[in-house]
């Protein structure tokens, strides 16, 4: 469980980021937090381990508030972020994915096992020796998202995940998080292409301003969505099941990511 109680973030200057933010993420739970740039969706979700320090209110993992325990709070909530070059750390790609797993102690064959399922989930398999220097945009977005995979949080967190990924990647990517929230892994997903995940949600968060401004089941977020500047996939809710949320005729949105998401 991720609880939020009242978060306030505020950027130099006295710019209020996110403004008085309550919200609770159950285990399993599969949450998309959407909005347009600059809504405090980035800002928000980085507080769930600590990468951003509320100015007010807090933020409890497993009932540990993580001021209290950051490195647990890490290990429970796993984080990709929108720029892959903020967390690639290794010179190849079995050593970036091993990172994460080596820290937490497991033994070699554990991490073998943990890099090679998770370079699989990705489309990326016996890629190992593969330099870090040599992979294209997408591909070290998928060796991010491999890393954190590898370390088998809790909770999970993709800042805009699907940048830069061809269609099969995307669809693997997709599966892999279908698989997880099956599993009871919490998995929160920040965009605002709606495209590949609206379907497999439980709950739609938007943020305007920093406040949450929609909290509803898919289906009854998407009448407010697109007042947030979010737009909603061409034939949701037309039929049974989430097929039309990964309609190769709906094409993803070429609205700029807001990396730093203020």
């Amino acid at each position: 469980m991720i609880d939020v109680d009242g978060v306030t973030c505020r950027f130099d200057g006295g710019v209020v980021a996110v403004d008085d933010v309550h919200l609770s993420v159950p285990d399993g739970e599969f949450l998309i937090v959407a909005g347009a740039n600059g809504s405090g969706k980035t800002t928000l979700v980085r507080t769930f381990n600590g990468l951003v320090d509320p100015d007010a209110g807090s933020v409890a993992v497993n009932g540990t508030p993580v001021s209290d325990d950051l490195v647990a709070a890490r290990s429970a909530v796993g984080m990709v972020f929108q720029d892959p070059r903020d967390q690639l750390v290794a010179a190849t790609v079995g050593a970036d994915v091993a990172f994460g797993p080596e820290n937490l102690g497991c033994d070699h064959d554990e991490i073998d096992r943990r890099v090679a399922d998770a370079l699989a989930a990705v489309n990326m398999d016996g890629r190992e020796d593969d330099r870090i220097a040599s992979l294209s945009g997408g591909e070290r977005e998928r060796v991010a998202i491999a890393g954190a995979l590898a370390m088998d949080p809790d909770h999970l967190v993709l800042d805009e995940p699907f940048t830069g990924l061809d269609e099969p990647a995307r669809r693997s990517v997709v599966e892999r998080l279908r698989e997880l929230g099956a599993a009871g892994t919490s998995v929160i997903v920040v965009t605002h292409d709606l495209r590949d995940v609206l379907g497999l949600a439980d709950r739609v968060v938007g943020l305007s301003g920093g406040r949450i401004a929609v909290d509803a089941a898919p289906r009854e977020a998407t009448a407010s969505l697109p007042g947030l500047d979010v737009r909603v996939p061409a034939g949701f809710g037309d039929r049974p099941g989430d097929a039309a949320v990964n309609d190769a005729a709906d094409p993803p949105a070429n609205d700029a990511a807001d990396t730093v998401d203020q």
